[in-house]
């Protein structure tokens, strides 16, 4: 029994470490293939640097998480990355090929049992077998960022220099593989002048919120407080180029011996000195590009490239030596710098200490209050007062030999206590005016003035004499000068100076423009390269958008659909057809409106309640005529808005009097009287006064003068007698009376048409004004009618 159980308890020991051999050997393969970068690539040992970078591009495109949306993109093309930075390194491949060692940190004797640790830390659970990451390094604490500090020092200190910023987690096992590509651009970048952050997201998530940053491992460039993504593999390159792209354009202007003359004399317009940058490179270096990004607001850089021909000119003129990098400053001296600095290796605080001692100008113009307070600070304590002597001059060429004498004056007596500048009294009449006290300068001005507080209140005094730039003149300030800094009592007058204007801003529309410029390349970016996330605000207000617009658009279209064809076309036409007679000679203008099948329906059939339209009956013969004595009677009536004008031509439309009169008389009057009636068709000359809304109207009968006067006066004094009696009785009354009256007018007017051929047309409406009277007053007969003939175009049928 105890033989047998010894026999089971060793073959249990057998199991056990054949199972223990068989997950060794498995993650021994495992190691070697995941850890190849030869195997990673897809190229054999003996490739060459242009077959592995193929290679690299190919399986990043390929792999690249936001293309590639397979859940191991992420691991594979962080694998590529640092395959293809172990590869494109010839020491760090040699270094591989040797010993296996992938990184520069391990030394050759740890990576001879490398699978065997690997496997060993696994079994035991360490942190890299659940992707757990390493401890953070200590030299990362330095740079880690809070939503105070990024707030209150990195996007102010931003406007001067770029930021790097790379957002990380804890639970980040990618961001372990980009580490040492971050140690190394951190190492080239930081001397140069690149700011440096680490945002955690699980530490301060308000920060990488404010960021637009929801995932590890990401970088984030920020300059002029604008925040950009890095969109590329993490090499060192990439990230040194992605810093570049982040400044301005046209920091560096590059000269040669065409334009060097034009950039250093450009002094004058600028209002700042000009730095001269000699290399033997031909791409401006980065760290000149940075300097001139800190600087950009006090000084103007330009790049000589000492490797072409042409700068030959120009490197004998300066004697330049070719052999080390050179910096030249210039200021109002064009010929000679006033500061030259040479060096083997340029380094960072060499040239910030060079230009900060040469920001200015010698005698600067005041163009902003920014400036102001730089030149001419506020005093602290009495050891450090500074004076700013002032020069009040003007643009124009009269003002030159003056100002050329000042600045003469300046660089032969520039002491610590004194700053000297100008001022365009045109472009600063403010300041001006509050120093002279309101009193216009005919001459230059020379003012002495030392600031109190930074609300604007100084002290100062005005040289007497003003300023000619004689050397009297310069006597006297000289003089003015010493007895300053001997008694500092000597200014005696007080002011509160207004704040400066800013010359160089740009206009608004420029503004506007970069500004809309600056919108449209974020959200380029963010469409291109942003998690959905970040995009659901835009794209829902972009979708409100359209949907508001195409559901309006919509409703409009249903809703024209509803209006039938006849009224659509009544609308769109009636203002097609109208007639307006401009009488501007003798009463103005007046707006009559043809009668026509178009606008039929709304001046008649369907006019609004209350108005009344004044229809005139004529001829194409008697159209001119009688339009404008139709014009000239009723223009005092114009001014209402419940009368409307219009005509009808007999001509074209014969028959329609004829059956409005027909539609009074039917069951009234006998069949004699009707045919009678159709027998006289000249309507001409009639007028009508209609109310659509209630089917009635008014009739005006043309009237003769001349030969026929009396007759035509007895029978208007009639008719007029006939109608006053008529108020008094019926409604039916009035109208037998008016239709035995319209028979007799008709009868007058056949006995008298042999002598109306010799009467002028117009005449018919000598009595018109006095009907408007009328018919404004209310006391004209009413003729009713049960519905309004139909308009028919008597020519179109004949």
């Amino acid at each position: 029994m105890r033989v047998w159980r010894t026999s089971r308890q060793s073959g249990k020991c057998a199991a056990f470490l054949a199972i223990f051999m068989l997950i060794l050997s498995a993650e021994l393969v495992k190691t070697a293939s995941e850890y190849d970068p030869y195997y990673t690539l897809g190229v054999s040992r003996s490739a060459s640097q242009a077959e592995i970078k193929r290679a690299y591009k190919r399986l990043a495109r390929e792999w690249h998480p936001d293309k590639n949306k397979d859940p191991n993109a992420e691991d594979m093309f962080i694998r590529i990355s640092k395959s293809y930075e172990i590869l494109s390194n010839e020491e760090r491949r040699s270094n591989f090929d040797r010993f296996g060692q992938k990184d520069e940190n391990q030394h050759f004797g740890q990576s001879q049992h490398h699978g065997f640790r690997s496997f060993h830390s696994s079994f035991y659970f360490d942190e890299s077998f659940f992707h757990f990451p390493r401890n953070r390094d200590f030299s990362d604490s330095k740079y880690m960022l809070r939503l105070a500090q990024f707030n209150n020092e990195v996007l102010p200190d931003s406007h001067k220099r770029p930021y790097l910023i790379k957002v990380t987690s804890e639970w980040c096992f990618a961001c372990i593989h980009i580490e040492p590509v971050w140690k190394e651009t951190v190492q080239e970048l930081e001397p140069l002048g690149v700011g440096i952050g680490i945002v955690d997201l699980g530490f301060d998530r308000a920060l990488a919120k404010q960021l637009g940053a929801y995932r590890a491992p990401s970088i984030i460039g920020v300059v002029n407080g604008k925040v950009t993504f890095f969109h590329q593999a993490v090499v060192r390159e990439f990230l040194r180029q992605f810093v570049e792209d982040l400044l301005p354009q046209k920091l560096v202007m590059k000269i040669t011996d065409d334009n060097y003359m034009a950039f250093l004399e450009n002094w004058h317009v600028e209002n700042k000195p000009r730095v001269l940058l000699f290399d033997q490179v031909p791409i401006v270096p980065l760290l000149y590009k940075l300097t001139a990004f800190a600087f950009r607001d006090y000084v103007r850089f330009g790049f000589v490239d000492q490797s072409g021909t042409s700068s030959t000119r120009l490197l004998l003129q300066f004697n330049i030596n070719t052999y080390a990098p050179t910096m030249l400053l210039f200021k109002e001296d064009t010929v000679k710098p006033v500061d030259i600095i040479q060096a083997r290796g340029m380094k960072r605080q060499m040239m910030n200490e060079f230009v900060s001692n040469n920001k200015f100008l010698q005698v600067p113009r005041l163009v902003s209050q920014q400036l102001f307070d730089e030149l001419c600070p506020v005093k602290q304590f009495h050891r450090r007062r500074k004076y700013c002597v002032l020069l009040i001059t003007g643009d124009d060429p009269a003002y030159l030999a003056a100002n050329k004498a000042f600045l003469d004056f300046a660089s032969a007596n520039s002491k610590d206590v004194l700053r000297f500048a100008y001022v365009y009294q045109r472009q600063q009449q403010p300041l001006c005016q509050a120093l002279l006290q309101n009193q216009g300068a005919h001459s230059a001005q020379v003012v002495i003035l030392e600031r109190r507080s930074q609300t604007g209140k100084v002290l100062y005094r005005s040289v007497s004499g003003g300023w000619n730039g004689s050397e009297e003149d310069k006597y006297h300030l000289h003089e003015q000068l010493e007895l300053l800094q001997k008694d500092p009592t000597y200014l005696t007058s007080d002011a509160t100076l207004p704040e400066l204007n800013n010359e160089m801003a740009p206009i608004f529309i420029i503004r506007w423009m970069n500004a809309a410029y600056d919108y449209m390349l974020q959200i380029y970016d963010d469409l291109l390269y942003s998690n959905w996330r970040e995009m659901m605000p835009i794209l829902s207000l972009i979708f409100s958008a359209l949907f508001i617009v195409f559901g309006t658009v919509i409703i409009q279209a249903f809703s024209v659909q509803r209006k039938t064809l006849k009224d659509l076309r009544e609308s769109l036409e009636s203002y097609c057809s109208r007639l307006t007679l401009k009488l501007t000679k003798t009463f103005g203008s007046l707006e009559v409106t043809e009668l026509t099948g178009i606008t039929y329906t709304s001046n008649l059939v369907k006019l609004r309640p209350g108005h009344i339209n004044v229809l005139l009956v004529l001829t194409n013969a008697s159209k001119s005529a009688l339009l404008r004595k139709f014009a000239k009677e009723v223009f005092s009536f114009s001014g209402s808005e419940t009368l409307h004008f219009s005509f009808l031509n007999a001509d074209k439309h014969r028959h329609w009097m004829s059956s409005l009169l027909r539609l009074d008389r039917d069951g009234a009057q006998s069949q004699s009287h009707s045919d009678d009636e159709e027998e006289s068709s000249n309507y001409m000359g009639y007028v009508l006064a209609l109310n659509g809304h209630k089917k009635y109207f008014c009739l005006f009968r043309p009237v003769f003068t001349g030969d026929d006067g009396s007759d035509s006066s007895s029978d208007t004094s009639f008719s007029s007698d006939s109608r006053r009696k008529s108020r008094s009785k019926s409604r039916s009354s009035s109208h037998s009376r008016s239709r035995s009256r319209s028979r007799e007018d008709g009868s007058s007017s056949r006995r008298g048409s042999s002598r109306a051929t010799s009467i002028e047309v117009h005449h018919k409406l000598d009595r018109l004004g006095l009907w408007m009277e009328r018919l404004m007053e209310g006391t004209l007969p009413r003729i009713r009618v049960p519905a309004w003939p139909t308009l028919f175009d008597d020519t179109a049928e004949g």
